[in-house]
């Protein structure tokens, strides 16, 4: 075996990955024909489907069905090493990365070039206090963790003697009408109204209380106001309280507290706070910037080259949500493409064939929400679909995007159940 910490142990250069998501993945997966010694290296052992993740947390999903073992997916490259770590360091001059393996022991790991396509984490605008009791929805940990809260609200609500205390365990507070809050607060409402409700005999599940907050005047904004009206009248109908253009203040183990634009403070009872208002690079992104001299934005990522490298190192790309390039949403396509461009510019340049423009083009395939049964939004272009028919485009859309068919025929089997029937395996907590 070629050593980690040696780039000159073999007569083929190195190329090395950091972050096992969609543009580390993709990236690999792009050079498997490439002359090169690849190694993709995550702190994780799994591909995650992160646009189901709030599916996971509702019980329609399993964790197993929207996360993908790297070794298994990239199994038939022979070129390629998986190796379980997180990076912690980076010394562009020796070209040498550090990671940290499970026991808390590091190793190098030399590379000649190197893709960085580490992922994002939940941001609370400098009140990392709120993580305690207002978990975000990013990992498989905190979709487990969001499953647990919620379900095991309603649990404590069926012992409650009081109807204040059971309104307080009923009442459910989203931050954030993004795609992620708005199909997490939709998901709760039918968890509550279809799958529980005629299973508990001291509390009637359809009286939950859904409530989504955003600083925003409407829930998903970046659709457009047209798609955002009919986002807003399709959480209304379905029951989710939508409380726009407020700021959440504070958050305790009961509750939060919110203040308008006019400076109007309100409190909200809520035992279940969850959190999808804001996202931030990794601790490792930091490091790199550092270590690069490179510019970063507020939530962290890094300035890159219109060919993603990071100005003043053509050895080092950025991929995926962490780059900051052209104002580029962090969506799933625009990192797999990503990890795509940069492993081809690596490509061709190993086998000798360098073309004049390197410039990354986002294709843009458009943007899509789920709301509630046979109701979803898709954004295309100029296209705009919604209702029934925005559901089956959405439908395909992340079918398509799941790693395996397994997965993919488990996915279609649990989200048959749940339209038809109502149910959702998924429901063990510990």
């Amino acid at each position: 075996m070629v050593p980690l910490n040696d780039r000159m142990a073999t007569a083929l250069p190195r190329v090395v990955i950091v972050g096992g998501g969609f543009g580390g993945v993709f990236a690999a997966r792009r050079l498997r024909r490439t002359p090169a010694d690849v190694v993709l290296i995550d702190r994780g052992t799994s591909n995650l489907f992160q646009p189901l993740l709030y599916q996971c947390a509702t019980g329609i999903l399993s964790e197993g069905q929207i996360a993908s073992p790297l070794r298994s997916l990239l199994r038939r490259q022979n070129n390629t090493q998986v190796l379980l770590g997180e990076a912690i360091g980076l010394d562009p001059d020796k070209r040498t990365l550090t990671a940290v393996r499970p026991d808390r022991s590091t190793f190098d790991l030399a590379y000649d070039y190197l893709i960085v396509a580490v992922g994002m984490r939940s941001s609370y605008f400098g009140h990392d206090e709120y993580a305690r009791f207002a978990p975000g929805m990013k990992t498989l940990d905190d979709a487990l963790t969001i499953r647990r809260r919620v379900l095991g609200a309603f649990e404590v609500a069926e012992t409650m003697t009081t109807p204040e205390a059971r309104a307080e365990w009923l009442t459910f507070a989203v931050t954030g009408a993004g795609p992620t809050g708005v199909e997490l607060a939709g998901q709760i409402r039918e968890l509550a109204t279809r799958t529980i409700a005629r299973e508990f005999r001291s509390i009637h599940p359809r009286e939950a209380r859904v409530v989504l907050f955003d600083g925003a005047e409407a829930p998903l904004a970046t659709f457009g106001p047209e798609l955002s009206a009919r986002a807003m009248r399709i959480l209304a109908k379905i029951g989710v309280e939508l409380k726009m253009g407020v700021l959440v203040t504070n958050v305790d183990p009961r509750g939060l507290d919110t203040k308008t634009k006019d400076g109007t403070t309100e409190r909200y009872n809520a035992r279940t706070v969850l959190w999808t208002a804001g996202v931030q690079a990794v601790p490792f992104v930091h490091t790199a910037a550092t270590a690069l001299g490179a510019e970063q934005d507020r939530a962290g990522r890094i300035a890159v080259n219109p060919d993603l490298t990071v100005p003043g190192h053509d050895r080092v790309w950025v991929v995926g949500d962490i780059m900051s390039l052209h104002h580029l949403p962090g969506l799933a396509e625009v990192a797999l493409q990503g990890g795509r461009h940069a492993a081809g510019q690596v490509h061709r340049r190993i086998v000798g064939k360098p073309r004049s423009d390197d410039s990354f083009k986002y294709r843009d395939l458009g943007t899509a929400a789920y709301i509630s049964r046979f109701h979803a939004l898709v954004k295309v272009g100029p296209v705009r679909l919604s209702g029934f028919l925005g559901w089956a485009v959405w439908g395909v859309i992340h079918i398509s995007f799941l790693a395996g068919a397994r997965n993919r025929f488990g996915t279609l089997t649990s989200w048959t159940f749940a339209l038809v029937f109502g149910g959702r395996r998924e429901r063990a907590i510990p």
